[in-house]
């Protein structure tokens, strides 16, 4: 199948199809007479295996290494195992990371009275750097 009919049937973009295979995520497709890209069901599984992994927010060089223990198959469940909880520990700090954010910013939605005056208590807070004004 070309290559829009492969991001249909997997999800991926063509663009990103074109990208993977230029960083060597995936194997370059075979190539038709005429030069077009040909995608077999194989490649189509790969890609859906990509996309999957990408939804999890996976990183390339994560997918990189899970692609290479899916083709292993003298693989330890261990070692997916433990990418797996890496990017869990690393999507819980996120996460964390995230709600101190909105946190920080709800206490400065909560400090501006959101009227027709000037003076903006999120605005003095954006221009502080480590929580204190600017030298001028």
């Amino acid at each position: 199948m070309n290559i829009g009919d492969a991001a249909r049937a997997s999800g991926v973009s063509a663009k990103m199809i074109r990208y993977y295979e230029q960083i060597g995520l995936i194997p370059p497709a075979a190539r038709t007479a005429s030069g077009y890209r040909n995608y077999s069901d194989n490649d189509i599984h790969i890609l859906r295996f990509v996309r999957r992994a990408r939804d999890l927010g996976f990183s390339v060089a994560g997918i990189s290494e899970l692609l290479g223990l899916w083709r292993n198959r003298s693989r330890q469940s261990a070692d997916v195992k433990r990418i797996v909880q890496a990017h869990i520990a690393e999507l819980r700090q996120k996460i964390e990371d995230l709600q101190q954010m909105a946190d920080t910013l709800q206490v400065l939605a909560d400090c501006c009275a959101g009227d027709n005056r000037p003076n903006c208590p999120i605005l003095a807070d954006l221009e502080t750097v480590n929580g204190k004004a600017p030298k001028t």
